[in-house]
């Protein structure tokens, strides 16, 4: 019995051993080539398996896809999201909120833009993934607007809907692509600058 044991955790830890090296595989891939599809073949030739191997482990090009999301979504940046969107203070929100999504984006920027640019290009592939955390974007960004208000922190003639929408845009990946790598700003100056454009277009002083 003792023996099954070890056998099957020795079994589990290998299978974990491999996905997690298809896993760094797809992501390096993606940061040499961010414009390119990408391609199994390589994956696997580059984590040291058989293509066989990506499917059987993933299930199809698209589940590795949304394997990629899902483990960029364990990190420890997404962890401070969801603690933010747990303050009780509206405002504490936006401000944790804010730079947690940038601390996110930045941890890995190149693979970050790679999906999201592939999900315009390849949407059958990975556009499920993204267009799901852009859906929870948009619940996410609707709930702190709807809690500001309620909170009275908006400033007259801000509606929640107002406040969501420029949430939305302050929040993805675009506004900060444009900060970050466009200007070159850090990833503090980046947070503050999203954080301070929106408390001074949507709260009270």
């Amino acid at each position: 019995m003792a023996k099954r044991r070890y056998d099957q955790r020795a079994r589990a830890e290998g299978a974990e051993e491999t996905r997690r090296r298809i896993l760094e595989a797809a992501y390096a891939r993606l940061r040499e080539a961010p414009a390119e599809p990408l391609n199994v073949d390589r994956v696997a030739r580059a984590a040291g398996v058989a293509r066989s191997t990506v499917y059987l482990v993933f299930g199809s090009r698209a589940g590795l896809f949304e394997a990629l999301g899902a483990d960029l979504m364990r990190r420890d940046a997404y962890a401070r999201l969801l603690e933010a969107v747990a303050l009780p203070d509206a405002r504490d929100s936006l401000r944790g909120g804010i730079r947690a999504g940038v601390e996110m984006f930045a941890a890995d920027t190149p693979v970050v833009r790679a999906l999201y640019t592939m999900s315009r290009l390849d949407p059958e592939a990975v556009g499920g993934m993204i267009q799901r955390i852009e859906e929870e974007r948009s619940r996410g960004t609707a709930r702190l607007a709807r809690r500001l208000a309620e909170q009275g922190a908006l400033r007259p003639g801000v509606t929640a809907d107002d406040a969501a929408a420029l949430l939305w845009v302050l929040t993805g990946f675009d506004a900060f692509d444009l900060l970050r790598t466009g200007k070159g700003l850090s990833v503090d100056e980046t947070a503050r600058t999203l954080i301070e454009a929106a408390e001074r277009a949507l709260t009270t002083s």
